[in-house]
């Protein structure tokens, strides 16, 4: 089997890191949702070994995730977890909560370039199970291209989002204001929204201390 490889992920790791290591300095355990090739997941806890870095993606990526992983032979990824957004289940299989100092849950969760790829209900599914997986007052760090009041950001991106479309109709670049929704409706409070490279953002949103973790 051929190592998978994406090239987006050779240029938006630096950019995407610069972030991360801005919120996730006292982290000790990151969960991400659609770590597709793997390359991210690599990248990522090599250069913050101080967290440990959960991998997660449908059954059919794991052995490639798994071949970068096992590549790069790093203490603080452990195998990548098949994970899955259902639309009207939140995110399934529940994995395994990690706990430190008695807290269970993970300190923050990040996906990069997949809610303009899933279906709307599949959005809608990834925000619905979110509060399951996170420890009181982590984070939720979403990458990729969203639009603003209704409007394309760029030319490129309204081609992008074209593309899309034809590839397959329920997908598309989702407005920020319709995520920002569902966000808020599971106790998430916009904390950041970066300006990213190539017409993309970094939206960071962290638990709201009143929020409880369902049982």
């Amino acid at each position: 089997m051929t190592k998978p490889h994406a090239e987006s992920c050779e240029r938006n790791s630096a950019p995407i890191l610069q972030v991360l290591q801005q919120h996730l300095g006292q982290a000790h355990h990151v969960l991400e949702i659609g770590s597709g090739t793997g390359q991210h997941a690599v990248h990522f806890s090599a250069a913050m070994p101080w967290l440990r870095w959960q991998a997660s993606d449908h059954r059919d990526h794991l052995p490639g995730i798994g071949q970068w992983l096992d590549e790069a032979g790093l203490p603080n990824t452990p195998p990548a977890l098949e994970l899955q957004a259902v639309a009207g289940g939140g995110l399934q299989p529940l994995p395994a909560l990690p706990v430190h100092e008695g807290v269970a849950g993970f300190d923050a969760v990040f996906t990069a370039n997949t809610l303009h790829i899933m279906g709307w209900e599949q959005v809608q599914a990834v925000f619905a199970g979110l509060p399951r997986l996170m420890a009181p007052d982590a984070l939720f760090i979403a990458y990729g291209p969203f639009n603003y009041n209704g409007a394309f950001t760029s030319d490129s991106n309204r081609n992008f989002d074209g593309w899309l479309k034809a590839r397959d109709p329920r997908s598309g670049i989702r407005d920020f204001e319709a995520v920002d929704a569902l966000a808020r409706a599971q106790q998430l409070a916009l904390c950041e929204d970066v300006a990213m490279p190539a017409n993309n953002r970094c939206l960071v949103w962290r638990r709201m201390r009143s929020a409880s973790q369902p049982g």
